[in-house]
């Protein structure tokens, strides 16, 4: 079926808008259309699905700035590699699409693989962004961030949204898809939304299922980490390179097998400069299992310090 009208059982959600589904590029395609003809602005959430309160904020927040919202379920296998999650990523499309609902979404796009890859993702042109994708976790996790890219960029030709919203929890990605965006001169605006947090600073992710009981009551500590780190440098603390030695040290006495702990140039992601306006603190480390990562954020300008100390990133 290319696309079906979604209804739910729950009558408090039958005031909200009619929300469509599509899994064919052409249907979609036809339909957004419609939307463009009745000069309708259009922003694109895309998501792997497994939705939680993080996804829901990137939602409200293109509400905010466009007509309609266009939101993307879609595990791509072309980001995950040999003995990753490709299989264990929680898929839950019922339960994603009665929360989209409840948030008055429009239009969600559920593709199935062959629609993506109509011819097999060994013969796909890949999109390859240099440098940005060459460090972290490109360096750790090799063809993630082409598999990365490709797809966004094949989403945006479907799509062809006004907006586009990503979290900043994955600050890396973000990165690379505004480079992206900016060198291949896609009239598309990207937009980052902070980062959710439970209570106890842990950033939202679909894997924290997977971490157990024990390691769910350790896993604030990357934040603490991040947190303790960035205020150091807004103290005045300025040798990196033993503040990154230190948050390795903690992470590894709390449990954590540490990927990596950097203090970056927030711009190029590149080692800080003189020329350095903001820094970007960035971790990634598992839990078992469980790869964790998330990020903090410090302007050097000393006028915007306590703002960002006060809750800015």
């Amino acid at each position: 079926m290319a696309f079906y009208w979604f209804s739910v059982t729950n009558p408090s959600l039958r005031d909200q808008v009619d929300m469509r589904t599509y899994s064919s590029n052409a249907q979609l395609q036809s339909a957004l259309c419609g939307f463009r003809s009745n000069s309708q602005s259009i922003a694109f959430v895309p998501t792997m699905g497994n939705l939680h309160e993080g996804h829901l904020n990137l939602v409200r927040k293109a509400r905010q700035r466009c007509d309609v919202v266009v939101v993307s379920i879609f595990v791509n296998p072309l980001q995950f590699g040999p003995g990753e999650d490709l299989e264990a990523y929680p898929r839950t499309l019922a339960a994603d699409k009665e929360k989209l609902f409840a948030e008055g979404v429009q239009v969600l796009y559920a593709p199935a693989v062959e629609e993506i890859y109509p011819k097999g993702m060994q013969s796909q042109t890949v999109v390859h962004v240099p440098e940005l994708g060459e460090t972290l976790c490109g360096q750790s996790r090799p063809g993630h961030f082409d598999g990365v890219t490709t797809v966004v960029s094949k989403l945006f030709n479907i799509v062809q949204p006004d907006v586009a919203v990503f979290g900043e929890k994955d600050f890396q990605q973000l990165s690379i898809v505004r480079k992206m965006v900016n060198d291949l001169c896609m009239p598309i605006e990207i937009l980052g939304v902070a980062t959710t947090r439970d209570q106890d600073g842990l950033a939202k992710s679909s894997r924290n299922g997977h971490l157990t009981f024990d390691q769910r009551g350790v896993a604030p500590i990357l934040q603490q980490t991040l947190s303790s780190c960035r205020e150091a440098i807004a103290c005045g603390f300025d040798n990196f390179l033993q503040l990154e030695s230190h948050a390795r040290m903690q992470l590894l006495q709390a449990g954590f097998d540490t990927d990596y702990f950097t203090i970056r140039d927030a711009r190029t992601l590149l080692t800080v400069t003189d020329d350095t306006e903001e820094i970007a603190i960035l971790a990634a480390a598992r839990l078992g299992s469980t790869r964790l990562i998330d990020n903090m954020r410090l302007s050097l300008n000393p006028v915007s310090d306590w703002g960002m100390l006060a809750g800015g990133h």
